[in-house]
């Protein structure tokens, strides 16, 4: 027997022995930023609507690991997360700019090591985005990070606590464009990051692609021209034991599947964080539109 086989038969007997009994509940968790919110909200409600169980919400619940370590525990059962991020961050493997040798080289991995399953991608891809501000990248005639780097001695960055440690972050980026900075990045969680930019507290920042605060405060997205960052689809992540005691959670989950683009998640964002609306009414509205109401 392989030591990837005996792996997963430790994990699949951990993960079913671990965690509360749940016969008719169903516990979802997401991240600590807007859009994890808001898909962690979607897949909750997309379950109550496609099933008979009772949906437990735990939200914000900080970064990756934490996330990774509830669900292995059996906190939580499901919870969105990247491709990108989970092959790096978690599995931390080299990444490539394939979008489905990322996706099936997560969904063996997270099967093979930790008896997860992953569902089918929702749609859209939130890789990093090095932002700058409109007005700069106008009067500089800025498109790409190659390009910004002349300029980047004179500015100061602001990145995320868990873009300056991870694999497919921080360092990375700076050897790969050879970036150097008038100061030490400035850490900060990742809601204040576009603001901080906007406001000239920062030069540059590593933000999400999908943020709907982007066009909203005039903020320039640079081209990754030497394609540093993977794709960063986004998938939901299910614990197998809940999945065999609940198989339904797998089918309400796989019409969620390419149902939301690019232009959809900012919308989505930006109805949130732009608007300040309540992102249960947010995603209450998107279900109803994309007919996923029952």
């Amino acid at each position: 027997m392989t030591s990837r086989l005996i792996g997963g038969l430790i994990f699949a007997a951990v993960a079913l022995s671990c965690g509360p009994a749940r016969e008719n509940r169903v516990v979802v968790g997401s991240k600590n930023f807007t859009e994890q919110l808001i898909l962690g909200e979607l897949i909750a409600q997309q379950i109550e609507s496609h099933t008979n169980l009772v949906v437990e919400r735990r939200f914000y619940l900080a970064g990756t690991f934490i996330c990774q370590q509830a669900i292995l525990g059996g906190r939580i059962d499901v919870y969105p997360e990247y491709t990108g991020t989970a092959l790096t961050a978690i599995l931390k493997e080299k990444p490539t700019a394939d979008r489905e040798e990322v996706y099936n080289r997560v969904k063996n991995e997270y099967e093979a090591r930790f008896y997860l399953e992953i569902a089918r991608p929702l749609g859209f891809n939130d890789t990093f985005a090095i932002e700058i501000r409109g007005e700069d990248a106008r009067r500089l005639n800025l498109k790409t990070i190659s390009e910004a780097a002349a300029y980047t001695p004179q500015w100061r960055p602001g990145f995320g606590y868990e873009f300056m440690e991870r694999p497919d972050g921080y360092k990375g980026l700076v050897a790969t464009y050879g970036l150097r900075f008038a100061s030490s990045p400035r850490i900060m969680d990742l809601g204040l990051l576009t603001r901080a930019l906007k406001e000239k507290q920062v030069d540059l920042i590593a933000g999400n692609a999908t943020d709907g605060l982007i066009p909203a405060f005039d903020l320039f997205v640079l081209e990754d021209d030497r394609h540093y960052f993977p794709p960063y689809e986004a998938v939901p992540i299910i614990r197998k034991a809940a999945l065999l005691q609940h198989p339904e959670i797998g089918s309400a989950l796989d019409e969620l599947a390419g149902r939301i683009s690019d232009d959809d998640m900012r919308r989505l964002n930006y109805a949130v964080d732009g608007q300040h609306r309540d992102a249960k009414q947010v995603v209450r509205e998107f279900m109803q539109r994309k007919g996923l109401v029952r």
